[in-house]
């Protein structure tokens, strides 16, 4: 069921609209954790650095495709609050070639260069091989990442969020139990079991992820005839083009450029050796699960702006903006009492007792950082504001000051040898409140015109 943001009451609205996108997230990170887990505790600390920093590099790639699909759906936003139907079909006619070529040139030289990237990563010899069997197989998965968010990001413009949820919840489902079937051979669902370890968590992921955007993909085209285009909506004109790169290329730049800083972080990490690499793995799931949800409110709020935008409520999108710093704020303090008081026994999800030394590293990490979510929280309420008022170029540099900062004090800090490996978590938290500052003062600008 499609929700109006535009009318009724604020704070409801956003929450209906938001909590199946939280839930789908959460499913998202629930197959991806399944993985780490899986590999974790049945093929040791080794394919978990393996798996682990593999998972970095894929939300890299994937926040290229990420960023392009929810550019677009910022516009297919404003273009629903407007009411402008043959506006939207050409938006989503552009904009899917444009993306699913991107996907596909992104594809192919990925596989074509997964040595030269493992070597930029620093990976260590013991981890390399598992590394490079997992990501040679999850490769051929992107294409699916990018049919699944594509249609999820045009159902979601419409105030529709239940629909991607329950394809991500068959998605993370059957993941689960495939990991299962192929990692350590438990006959649930063939008779002989396959035991193929890492390369099996890596085929269990690629199926999960066919199946969820293919199935998207036919739903929408089936049952959403608004959406259904003509051979003429695929016409590609330069004012369609225009706006479609405006907002896809910068929310692109925007998403990779925070995920390209979380990579070269990876590199630095990966350089401490395999206990550092799987104390990070490890508490990097922690993390994302635990401010996952406020980074789908900031992308729920930007859909509530938007719609508000194209219908030309400014008062409305004020009310929402002050009751989401509200909501944002009582739940990152929240989440982070409870990770700094419950970090040890969240870690021991991924890793043995007896690995004390992973626990000790992890356990640091989630102390330093997860005292500060709130300021991850306010960031993405920012990113989803200018996105959707078009100023992405304002969420770019957020993201520039946010991840240079991160990047930059990752290594000075960690080069000094009182501070270590602690300098590159202490760096974090820095950049996300620059960052929050600077986009407090622009917001006021705005507001001043």
């Amino acid at each position: 069921m499609s929700i109006d943001l535009t009318n009724g009451p604020v704070t409801k609205k956003m929450m209906l609209f938001s909590l199946p996108l939280i839930a789908g997230n959460l499913l998202q990170q629930t197959y991806n954790i399944a993985d780490t887990v899986i590999v974790g505790r049945f093929l040791g600390a080794d394919a978990l650095a393996a798996v682990g920093s593999s998972y970095t590099l894929m939300t890299f790639l994937t926040s290229i495709l990420l960023g392009l699909c929810m550019g677009s759906g910022a516009l297919f936003s404003i273009r629903y609050g407007e009411k402008n139907e043959e506006k939207l079909k050409e938006s989503i006619g552009t904009s899917f070639l444009m993306i699913a070529a991107v996907a596909l040139l992104l594809n192919v030289l990925v596989c074509r260069n997964t040595e030269w990237i493992l070597e930029f990563l620093q990976v260590p010899q013991q981890v390399y091989d598992g590394m490079r069997t997992y990501l040679e197989v999850v490769f051929t998965g992107m294409l699916a990442t990018f049919l699944y968010n594509y249609f999820a990001s045009l159902l979601r413009a419409a105030g529709e969020s239940l629909i991607p949820l329950i394809f991500l919840a068959i998605c993370a489902g059957l993941n689960i139990v495939l990991d299962l079937c192929f990692v350590i051979g438990l006959d649930l669902c063939f008779v002989i079991g396959l035991d193929a370890g890492i390369a099996g968590a890596a085929v269990a992921t690629v199926i999960s992820q066919w199946i969820s955007g293919i199935g998207i993909a036919f739903y929408t085209w089936g049952r959403c005839p608004q959406f259904r285009l003509r051979r003429i909506d695929f016409r590609i004109t330069k004012e369609t083009f225009g706006e479609i790169f405006q907002f896809s290329f910068l929310t692109c730049v925007q998403q990779s450029v925070m995920n390209l800083g979380i990579l070269m972080v990876q590199g630095l990490v990966n350089s401490f050796g395999p206990v550092v690499m799987a104390a990070f793995a490890a508490a990097v799931k922690i993390d994302s699960f635990a401010y996952m949800p406020v980074q789908d409110f900031g992308n729920a709020f930007s859909t509530f702006v938007a719609q508000n935008y194209g219908a030309g409520k400014q008062e409305r999108i004020r009310e929402g903006a002050r009751k989401a710093v509200l909501l944002v704020l009582g739940f990152c303090l929240v989440i982070s009492a409870s990770v700094f008081v419950f970090a040890k026994q969240l870690l021991l999800i991924f890793v043995q007792p007896y690995e004390t030394e992973i626990l000790a590293v992890g356990i640091q990490y989630l102390r330093i950082e997860g005292v500060f979510y709130f300021g991850i929280g306010f960031l993405f309420l920012f990113y989803g504001y200018y996105r959707a008022v078009r100023k992405p170029g304002m969420s770019v540099v957020l993201t520039v000051i946010s991840l240079g900062t991160r990047v930059v004090l990752a290594y000075v800090l960690s080069a000094v040898p009182q501070i270590g490996v602690s300098g590159i978590w202490s760096a974090v938290p820095i950049g996300w409140i620059l960052a929050d500052i600077a986009g407090w003062i622009y917001y006021k600008k705005l507001q001043q015109r």
